[in-house]
């Protein structure tokens, strides 16, 4: 059963429609499916985008957000919880409790920053949720060029392509997270190359 899951996606206004458009999707998937999002809780780019779509679908959306960030007002309203907390650091390991998968969007350095994180600690065997990325017109396929180049070097395992599953379409993600690899804390036996 598939009940809540984090979401990683951009703050930036300014992004082509086709990315919101991925956002909406994702926003009424979720909401359709009863799955609870969390997300970084900011109201405005792909992260308001989803928001506002998923709650306008009677979706649950519980936002995390630093306090730092509310004194500039980045924290959404009308959300159905807005969580406080004290730093990214926070943030980031408050975002990926309880919850049954990671969903990538587009975004820039702080989605990259996130997600790098939960793959390095799948990888440890400290994070064993599915990890899928929203591939929107092959915008992650140097990141994947950068896997396979990490593998093929040695600086990474065969065996860790197993951590994360890609599509193009969001209406495939709850297929995707169903289908995922099993992953467990076993996992930091083969960690080290």
């Amino acid at each position: 059963m598939i009940n809540r899951v984090c979401v990683f996606c951009a703050s930036s206004q300014k992004v082509a429609p086709k990315y919101f458009n991925v956002a909406e999707s994702v926003a009424k998937v979720f909401a359709d499916n009863n799955i609870t999002t969390i997300y970084g809780g900011g109201a405005v780019g792909l992260m308001g985008r989803l928001a506002d779509v998923a709650m306008r679908n009677h979706g649950e959306v519980i936002g995390i957000m630093p306090s730092f960030m509310m004194d500039v007002e980045w924290g959404h309203k009308n959300i159905t919880e807005l969580i406080i907390v004290k730093d990214m650091h926070e943030r980031k390991k408050k975002l990926i409790e309880n919850i049954d998968a990671v969903v990538v969007l587009p975004g820039g350095s702080g989605t990259l920053e996130e997600v790098m994180e939960v793959i390095t600690l799948k990888r440890l065997g400290k994070f064993v949720k599915p990890i899928v990325f929203v591939n929107t017109d092959g915008y992650y396929n140097s990141l994947f060029d950068l896997f396979d180049k990490m593998i093929e070097e040695k600086f990474m395992r065969n065996e860790h392509r197993a951590m994360w599953s890609c599509v193009d379409n969001p209406c495939n993600i709850v297929e995707a997270i169903k289908l995922a690899p099993q992953w467990n804390d076993s996992a930091i036996k083969i960690a080290a190359v």
